[in-house]
């Protein structure tokens, strides 16, 4: 199993420019030793996939408020499958109604967090994931 740290990448992806949830966990997932990677605010699915290639991250977070996750998070996934980067965790959380959750955890998206949820809950979700498909590649 890999020693090196988790690298996640939080992406805000679109218009939405609220990025103090993103902010509470990259410093929550830093605390819980990872390495985080923020891409800041505005960013498109092609640049968030790009800067996952880039970073060789083990998971990347969506922090999306806008409603627009039902055309974000399908293209993340589309441009991770052209890339072979299906590996990659792709998690996240928002304004998401439950429906939509489960919608999109069958495109293969991981577990997507409602606000309110414990940041420490978070962090250990991103842990067991990442740690088990390490595990499994060995």
């Amino acid at each position: 199993m890999s020693t090196r740290p988790i690298r996640v990448l939080i992406a805000k992806v679109g218009l939405d420019g609220h990025d103090r949830g993103a902010k509470v966990i990259a410093a929550t997932l830093r605390d819980a030793g990872m390495e985080v990677i923020y891409t800041g605010l505005r960013q498109t699915p092609e640049m968030v996939v790009a800067a996952a290639m880039q970073e060789d991250v083990d998971a990347i977070g969506v922090s999306i408020l806008s409603g627009a996750h039902n055309t974000v998070f399908p293209a993340i996934m589309s441009l991770l499958k052209e890339q072979q980067l299906e590996h990659i965790l792709v998690t996240g959380g928002g304004i998401i109604p439950s429906e939509d959750m489960q919608k999109l955890n069958e495109l293969g998206v991981g577990r997507l967090f409602s606000p309110g949820t414990s940041t420490h809950e978070i962090a250990a979700y991103i842990k067991e994931v990442v740690n088990e498909k390490r595990a499994n590649e060995a």
